[in-house]
């Protein structure tokens, strides 16, 4: 990068179950999961995130679920934020269009992962990523999937941002 700017990539991490999910799933799974987990990738001082109304952003931590239960660190970046802004732009338009979120399959934290692995060259923890599969694997898991295909997740941001990048 010309300018040499460096510029810090952060994961969001949220437990939509509010710690539901490690209470109840010893239960009803026959194993612990501690959370299920949305991300969002802070970068450029924006959090963006994939969910049913496509790819989104807002201010870190604006998001309907609020402040995240966990922050991780995947590094710095170099890659210029109008590069990344065209890259993501095309990602919005083609792999990431609202109509191709799935709960299991392609969903906010795939975008995250995809997202970490472009700006750092790292993806996301796979404990968040091998959750679905986990949650599948087990008899529950697959009684429940008609319903939980059916779901979809959208914390819009709440501080007037329209789209990612446009305040």
């Amino acid at each position: 990068m010309a300018d040499g700017s460096s510029y810090t990539v952060q994961l969001f991490v949220y437990d939509l179950s509010k710690g539901l999910a490690r209470q109840l799933s010893p239960m009803m799974l026959g194993k612990t999961v501690e959370g299920i987990w949305h991300t969002g990738i802070v970068a450029y001082g924006e959090e963006f995130f994939f969910g049913g109304g496509g790819v989104t952003s807002c201010y870190p931590g604006c998001t309907i679920l609020g402040m995240p239960d966990s922050t991780v660190d995947l590094g710095n970046t170099e890659v210029p934020r109008d590069l990344f802004q065209e890259w993501l732009s095309s990602l919005g338009e083609s792999t990431y269009r609202p109509e191709k979120y799935h709960l299991f399959e392609h969903n906010c934290n795939t975008f995250s992962s995809e997202v970490a692995q472009f700006l750092t060259g790292k993806k996301i923890p796979s404990y968040i990523t091998d959750l679905p599969s986990e949650v599948l694997s087990t008899p529950f898991g697959q009684a429940l999937r008609p319903l939980l295909d059916s779901i979809t997740v959208t914390p819009s941001g709440n501080n007037g941002m329209n789209g990612y990048g446009q305040r």
